[in-house]
């Protein structure tokens, strides 16, 4: 969907309260942790919605402001447990002009990467609710995630293992970098998966590029195949709901696992329509 189909018209002011880098500085790319504090708790969210940052000033293409969406990191409690601070993962990037070749910073990215403690910026939402998580305790849940597509996920999983009293479903986390140094929120510099689970029904797979440094793309498939039986049995379960998160690739990838553990196209797409169907399939894609 377009951003222009989103309503700004009501935007909220929140103040930078914590910026840091949750990739090492030895890594490629840098990804910040940045914590808002919106003032009297104006912002109602839930898990796996999204807000906007707002940029004024003079824009390409004569656009009064640019507009970039950013998934929340934190749970409806937000950061404080008061809702009153909210968490976003932001990495910045740059993109090659397709004409001239020339490599521009991206703006959203760059200003937000950029903000330091007590700055203040404009956002607007929250936006989204069709990627929420269930309310049934014993619903199963299958998250797959490439890059900043983590986000959400984080939300969830501390959602159901903080702040829940207890979760009787089974939780699987596929998580894709080009190496261990970009696994967000898994890494040296931050580890919050140890801090919010502590139960046998959450496992955490992590898959990483067989070369980084050629940029060759991250080894989905083979690392899922080893991992199919178990994925393929909690899709037949009628209280399993997919989330998919981050670049198309990881669509991409999942579906033709799953083809491959399904024995043909024809059988996934069932089990997926079914799915999608029910309300049980989400993706969040960008």
């Amino acid at each position: 969907m377009k951003l222009s189909y989103y309503d700004t018209s009501h935007p909220h002011t929140a103040v930078i309260k914590d910026t840091y880098r949750i990739t090492p500085e030895d890594a490629d790319v840098e990804v910040r942790h940045i914590t808002l504090l919106v003032p009297g708790g104006s912002l109602s969210f839930v898990e796996g919605q999204s807000i906007g940052v707002l940029i004024t000033g003079d824009q390409e293409f004569g656009n009064p402001h640019h507009m970039r969406l950013y998934s929340i990191a934190s749970t409806r409690l937000g950061e404080d447990g008061q809702g009153r601070e909210i968490a976003i993962c932001v990495r910045r990037c740059s993109y090659i002009d397709d004409v001239s070749g020339e490599e521009f910073p991206g703006v959203a990215s760059n200003y937000l990467c950029n903000r330091r403690t007590g700055d203040e910026i404009t956002i607007t939402g929250p936006y989204g609710n069709h990627f929420t998580m269930p309310e049934s305790r014993d619903a199963n849940m299958l998250m797959v995630g490439v890059g900043t597509g983590i986000a959400p996920f984080r939300a969830f999983v501390k959602r159901i293992f903080h702040e829940k009293e207890y979760w009787r479903g089974q939780v699987r986390l596929f998580y894709g970098a080009n190496h261990g140094l970009e696994m967000l929120y898994m890494n040296d510099e931050t580890n919050d998966f140890n801090l919010y689970y502590d139960q046998d029904s959450f496992k955490a797979f992590e898959a990483v590029s067989p070369r980084p440094h050629l940029q060759a793309p991250v080894s989905w498939e083979a690392h899922m195949e080893d991992n199919g039986e178990e994925v393929w049995n909690l899709l037949q379960e009628p209280n399993t709901y997919v989330y998919i998160a981050g670049l198309d690739s990881a669509l991409h990838s999942f579906n033709k696992t799953m083809t491959t553990v399904a024995d043909s196209e024809a059988a996934w797409n069932t089990v997926q329509e079914g799915l999608k169907n029910s309300g049980r399939w989400a993706e969040l894609i960008y």
